[in-house]
């Protein structure tokens, strides 16, 4: 038998229990705290841990401010405050003292300050012993300072400061590297002694050198404007401190020193350069600009030895590069002041050409990739130079659209350039695309940056050859002709770029683009005249419908056959003096041609391009007969027919959707035009044609639903009839439209339809309500003003004594609506 204590005795025990559950529950609180603190600190770098108080073996972050960062903040603190008394001091305090008394306290304290970081650094007190060095050198600055006010009060000028800053950067350098020399040897004494091994003690200062170095940078430009030189002579001086750094940098194992030269070589040599590029190119004669360019050959040799020496290859490279750039600039400069404007850049792009012969000279491969990007860099900026010239020749055509017809213009020139402003330098343009177009062929040829290299050569060859009848300012025929053949050449390049490559690549599909541009700007600039036109744009029809034989041409080439063939049409027509509603019906002939070829290029790849050429012909025709209505009708239903033929094709059956909304488009159309403004005319037919669609749609799939295949044929008709009934005075449309709704409504009920039951059934209320609706406004004008609230009093009672009933009622006709399909 189960032992039941005393009621007391039990009550004890639980709540013995119930304190030993909050207890521990209060601790487990407690722990979850410092769980989540722990891990929302968890991301942060993790410093040295403390025991946590409450659970043994685990850890609590240690204060945010180290030791070491304290002890250097306090240094830096101390040295600022030591180095402003110094300054006081020199400044404010200076008369109290004599000379004697000045010179010995300013060096004993100055030397003091330099001697006492060797001591320090023994003791491996390495931050301190660099606080106090610091000092040491701002006194040093304190002690020149002092010297010109004691010495050299009379001198003006710029040449003590250029003095004082090369002693003291050689002082500087000199103490930082005899520190370095010194206290290795007596670290390694103390450690010898102490019979342990170094443990990554600091063994010299790090300020000395870096500061050494930028001090550095000052003398020969703070000389060169004492001795107020000239723009060339600082421009030298420039260039000399850079090539000083540059050496430093490159052959010093001390890292901030690199840093600070590297630095220093960039910010003055970048200086230097501009500097010896702006005197070089603004030279006003040969001389003046030779003495430019010998400072940008010097700026070059610094870059080429940089590149040489340069550990980083990337570097090398980039100091390669420029220094190509420098000597490019130089010898540009020197053209630009000798030979007529417009053939610097020609002579540039030569000089950047001969660049690429450092490629096969046996040089460091950076240094051959270097002077490769600058040979391409300068032949890049070549084109862009020459780039408005061929933006303007392409477009300039396109003004004549304005104004067609007007003649025939004196020259190739005078029918591109006739409203823009012709760009001096024009004549050597095509010379300067003709040699990056012959470099990029060499490359494609020698395998380097094919494909790219062989399109990029097609491109600009075929605009050097496309504007040189513009600088030639050739005949305006001979002008067509050229680009006529030039159309052909392209397209006759693009078909041997793809028996080569066995398919469609990058040099074929350049060819036939450039082709189609060539095309387009013909066919502009033919608009001169009317005969030029049709000639051009039959002879572009014809040439784009041969190639559309052609299989890797057929997918550019048949559209443009049926664009120039709309164009064509369109010309004809307005040279006949048809009026635009007449001509659309001869632009209609295109999108029969394009049904046709597309037809019979079934399953190619030039079938959806063929049928947007047709498309486009189509809104072409529509906007030429929109003024006319009984036009439009006809070409509307001529297009339906088009469209209804595509879609006897099985893989083009959607398109009978866009036949029937032609035809439907055509018949409202010519109901406009008669005048018709009667609703009904315009949706009876929608609605036949949506009622059929829909009963074939319930045919091939008894599971649509009604609403999907019967609601939109009836409501197309009866909510227009319904809008206009209510506007409506006579008896006739009521009528109707009652008698159509009612037998909608039947309809739906016998077949057990839901669309046509509800449409019909809301359809035939609206117009019973319209029927009533003057008998009721009667009646209620009528009555007295009291009875139409009290009738809606025991309209609401009635309502809500028989409130459930309602609800049964409107649930089972919910429920019989919902068995309808």
């Amino acid at each position: 038998m189960t032992n039941i204590p005393p009621p007391a005795e039990e009550l004890r025990f639980l709540d013995a229990e119930l304190r030993q559950l909050d207890a521990r529950r209060a601790l487990l609180l407690r722990r979850r705290e410092w769980l989540v603190h722990t891990l929302r600190t968890a991301s942060a770098p993790q410093p040295a841990r403390v025991a946590d108080p409450m659970w043994p073996g685990t850890a609590a972050q240690r204060p945010e401010a180290t030791a070491p960062g304290v002890q250097n903040v306090l240094l830096l603190l101390g040295g600022i405050l030591l180095t402003v008394a110094a300054i006081a001091f020199t400044l404010v305090g200076w008369g109290h003292l004599g000379i004697t008394g000045r010179a010995l306290v300013l060096g004993a304290v100055t030397l003091s300050a330099l001697a006492v970081p060797v001591p320090l650094l023994r003791r491996g007190l390495g931050s301190t012993a660099e606080a106090v060095a610091a000092l040491g050198m701002a006194l040093t600055v304190l002690d020149a300072y002092a010297l010109h006010e004691v010495a050299f009060d009379g001198s003006g000028g710029l040449g003590y400061p250029a003095a004082a800053s090369a002693v003291l950067a050689g002082a500087w350098a000199a103490y930082g590297a005899g520190v370095g020399l010194l206290v290795p040897r007596a670290a390694d004494d103390i450690e010898a002694e102490q019979g342990r091994a170094r443990t990554g003690a600091r063994s010299a200062l790090r300020l000395p050198l870096p500061l050494a170095a930028v001090t550095a940078q000052l003398p020969l430009l703070l000389w060169a404007l004492a001795v107020e030189a000239g723009p060339h002579a600082l421009t030298a001086v420039l260039l000399v401190t850079a090539a000083a750094d540059t050496a430093v940098s490159l052959r010093s194992a001390h890292a901030p020193v690199r840093v600070v030269t590297l630095v220093g070589a960039c910010g003055t040599g970048a200086v230097g350069v501009l500097s010896a590029g702006w005197l070089c190119w603004s030279a006003p004669g040969p001389g003046a600009a030779a003495r430019g360019a010998a400072l940008l050959v010097l700026a070059a040799a610094i870059a080429l030895t940089a590149a040489r020496f340069a550990p980083v290859p990337d570097v090398a490279v980039c100091a390669a590069l420029s220094a190509g750039l420098f000597l490019v600039a130089g010898a540009g400069g020197v053209l630009r002041a000798s030979v007529p404007g417009e053939w610097t850049v020609p002579g540039c792009l030569v000089l950047g050409i001969a660049l690429l012969t450092a490629v096969r000279v046996p040089l460091p491969r950076p240094l051959r990739r270097g002077m490769a990007g600058a040979s391409l860099v300068v032949q890049g900026l070549s084109v862009l130079w020459a780039l408005p010239l061929v933006t303007g020749t392409l477009l300039g055509p396109a003004a004549r659209l304005e104004r067609p017809w007007s003649g025939v213009p004196l020259d190739s020139r005078d029918a591109v350039f006739a409203d823009a402003h012709w760009p001096s330098y024009a004549t050597a343009a095509p010379l300067v695309l003709a040699l990056v177009a012959a470099v990029l062929a060499v490359a494609e040829r020698h395998a380097v940056w094919r494909p790219a290299a062989g399109a990029g050569a097609l491109v600009l060859g075929w605009a050097a050859l496309f504007v040189t009848p513009v600088v030639l300012e050739v005949p305006h025929g001979a002008g067509l002709m050229t680009q006529g053949v030039l159309v052909l050449a392209s397209l006759g390049v693009a078909e041997r770029a793809r028996r080569v490559a066995g398919g469609p690549s990058a040099p074929a599909v350049t060819a036939v683009v450039l082709a189609l541009v060539t095309s387009v700007a013909l066919a502009l600039a033919s608009l001169a005249t009317e005969t030029g036109t049709i000639v051009v744009l039959l002879t572009l029809t014809a040439l784009f419908g041969v190639a559309s034989a052609r299989p890797g041409l057929v997918v550019f080439a048949a559209p443009a056959a049926l664009g120039y063939a709309a164009a064509l049409a369109c010309a004809v027509g307005a040279s006949a003096g048809r009026p635009p509603e007449h001509t659309a019906l001869l632009v209609l002939v295109v999108p029969v041609v394009a049904a046709l070829v597309a037809a019979r290029a079934r399953g190619s790849a030039a079938t959806v391009p063929v049928e947007a050429a047709g498309a486009a012909a189509v809104l072409l025709s529509l906007a030429l007969a929109v003024r006319e209505l009984p036009m439009l009708a006809l070409v509307l239903s001529l297009c339906g027919v088009v469209a209804a033929g595509t879609a006897l094709r099985p893989e083009r059956r959607r398109a009978g959707h866009v036949a029937a909304a032609l035809f439907l488009s055509a018949t409202w159309v010519r109901l406009a035009a008669w005048d018709v403004t009667t609703p009904e005319a315009y949706t009876l037919p929608v609605t036949v044609a949506a009622l059929a669609v829909g009963h074939l749609t319930r045919r091939r799939d008894p599971s649509v639903s009604s609403w999907t295949a019967y609601a939109a044929g009836p409501a197309v008709t009866l909510v227009p009839s319904l809008l206009a009934m209510w506007g409506d005075p006579h008896w006739l449309r009521p009528l109707l439209l009652g008698t159509a709704a009612l037998a909608t409504a039947l309809t739906g009920a016998r077949f057990r339809l839901q669309a046509p039951l509800v449409l019909g059934g809301s359809a035939l209320a609206l117009v019973a309500l319209h029927e009533l609706a003057p008998y009721v406004t009667q009646v209620v004008g009528a009555l007295p003003r009291w009875v139409p609230p009290a009738l809606a009093g025991l309209a609401l009672l009635a309502l809500g004594a028989t409130y459930e009933q309602r609800l049964r009622d409107a649930r089972r006709l919910r429920e019989a609506l919902g068995r309808l399909r």
